[in-house]
C-alpha cells in the first residue's frame, strides 16, 4: 500500500498564502535541524530532511506551487524524474540556503551543490481546464481538448538559426552557460558563479535567427487529444495526465506533461460532498400524516419511497449506493441524503378547508383551543400597536 503523503504546506509548517520569504525561512529552519551531516546515523532526520526538500522544491518553484495548489500530490504523480514522480527535484536551486547554513556553495568558485544552469532541464508543464457537467462528473464522459504545443521548426529543425548557418560558441562564457564573476568584501574578493547573460546559460548564441521560428527552434501548433474524465471526479482533481507533451526542455532536457483538471459545473437540485449526495425534498402534508409513496429525483433517475405516517419535517432519508462513485471504483458508490420538509399548502379550495377542519376537530380541536382556554379564566393578550410586525 502506498504511503499516504503529507501536505506540503503542513510539511514546512506554513500557511497556503505565505509568500517565498516565508517558505525560505522555514524550509532554513528545518534543513539546519534534519540535515543528515547534523545528524547522523538518524534515518528519521534524513527521511525529515528529504520531505522538507521535497515540500520546498515545489513551494519555492511558482509553475509546480499552481499545479500543487489545483491538483495537490496528484500533480506529480506518474512521470518520470524527481522523488514526487511529475518533475526533478534536483532541479532546484537550494545552493543559497546551504551556503548560509554550511559554508559551500558558488563561493570561492566552489560551485557547491547548484545543479548546473547550463545541463538539461525538464520542460514546463501544460495545465489544461475543461469545464464538464454535475452528471458527467458523477459517471464519467469523454472530452476532446484543443492545447497550443510547441513542435521542433521544420524550417531551421529545432536549431533556432536561419538555415545555411548554426549556432555559435557563446564567447562570453565559452560554451560553459556560466560566467565567474569577481567582487571585492571585507572579507576579500568573493568569486561567485552565474548564468551568463549572453546566451541564458545555453552556451551558444544565434546570430541569424530563423525567420519562421524567431530564434527559439519552436512553433506553436494547435492539436487535439481526448481525455476521459472518469467517474466520481470532483471539482479541480487531475483527470489525466499526458506525459511528454508539455513544453520543451532545454539543453536537451525532456519535455513536460499536458494536465488536464476538471471544472464541474453546480446542479440546481442535488450538492455533492464527497462521495455523498444531498437533496431537499417537499412532502405534502397530507403524505406526512398518512403516510404513502413519494418520487424521488436521484442522479440514476426517479425512485419511489414509501413515507411512514406521521413523519417529521427535517427528516432525512438515505438512499444507499445512489450517491458519487468512488473514482478509482466506480462500482463503489456512495449514498444519497434526503432531507423532507413538510409542505403547507397555500391555497386551499373551500372542500379543503372544511376537510382540514374536520380533520383538526377529530385530532385535537386545536383551531379552537383559545377559546376553550377563555372559558377556564385564561386572559387573552391584546394585540398592541407597533408589537408585532
Amino acid at each position: 500500500m502506498a504511503e499516504t503523503k503529507r501536505d506540503y504546506y503542513e510539511v514546512l509548517g506554513v500557511d497556503k498564502n505565505a509568500d517565498e520569504a516565508a517558505i525560505k525561512k522555514a524550509y532554513r529552519a528545518l534543513a539546519k535541524k534534519y540535515h543528515p551531516d547534523m545528524n547522523p546515523d538518524d534515518p528519521n532526520a534524513e527521511a525529515k530532511f528529504k520531505e522538507a526538500s521535497e515540500a520546498y522544491a515545489v513551494l519555492s518553484d511558482a509553475d509546480k506551487r499552481r499545479q500543487y495548489d489545483q491538483f495537490g500530490h496528484a500533480a506529480f504523480d506518474g512521470a518520470a524524474g524527481g522523488g514526487a514522480g511529475g518533475f526533478d527535484f534536483n532541479s532546484a536551486d537550494f545552493s543559497d540556503i546551504f551556503s548560509d547554513l554550511f559554508g559551500f556553495g558558488d563561493f570561492f568558485g566552489g560551485g557547491g551543490r547548484r545543479a548546473s544552469r547550463s545541463g538539461p532541464r525538464r520542460g514546463q508543464d501544460i495545465v489544461q481546464r475543461v469545464r464538464i457537467t454535475f452528471e458527467e462528473a458523477i459517471f464519467g464522459c469523454e472530452k476532446e481538448i484543443e492545447v497550443n504545443v510547441k513542435e521542433e521548426c521544420k524550417t531551421c529543425k529545432g536549431s533556432g538559426a536561419r538555415p545555411g548557418t548554426s549556432p555559435e560558441t557563446c564567447p562570453t562564457c565559452k560554451g560553459k552557460g556560466q560566467v565567474v564573476v569577481t567582487s571585492n568584501s571585507l572579507f576579500g574578493q568573493i568569486q561567485t558563479v552565474q548564468t551568463c547573460r549572453e546566451c541564458g546559460g545555453k552556451g551558444k548564441v544565434i546570430r541569424e535567427k530563423c525567420s519562421d521560428c524567431r530564434g527559439t527552434g519552436y512553433t506553436t501548433i494547435k492539436k487535439k487529444y481526448a481525455v476521459k474524465f472518469p467517474a466520481g471526479i470532483d471539482d479541480g482533481q487531475l483527470a489525466c495526465r499526458i506525459p511528454g507533451r508539455g513544453e520543451p526542455g532545454s539543453n536537451g532536457g525532456p519535455r513536460g506533461d499536458i494536465l488536464v483538471g476538471a471544472v464541474v459545473g453546480s446542479h440546481s437540485t442535488f450538492k455533492r460532498d464527497g462521495m455523498n449526495i444531498y437533496s431537499t425534498v417537499s412532502l405534502p402534508f397530507s403524505v406526512a400524516a398518512l403516510g404513502g409513496e413519494i418520487f424521488i429525483d436521484t442522479v440514476d433517475g426517479k425512485v419511489v419511497y414509501d413515507i411512514k405516517a406521521g413523519t417529521p419535517t427535517d427528516t432525512t432519508l438515505r438512499l444507499r449506493g445512489k450517491g458519487v462513485p468512488n473514482v478509482k471504483n466506480k462500482d463503489v458508490r456512495g449514498d444519497h441524503y434526503v432531507k423532507l420538509v413538510v409542505k403547507v399548502p397555500d391555497h386551499l379550495s373551500s372542500e379543503a378547508k372544511e376537510a382540514l377542519r374536520a380533520f383538526d376537530a377529530a385530532s385535537g380541536d386545536y383551531l379552537n383551543a383559545t377559546k376553550n382556554a377563555a372559558k377556564d379564566g385564561i386572559p387573552k393578550e391584546k394585540k398592541k400597536k407597533g408589537l408585532f410586525k
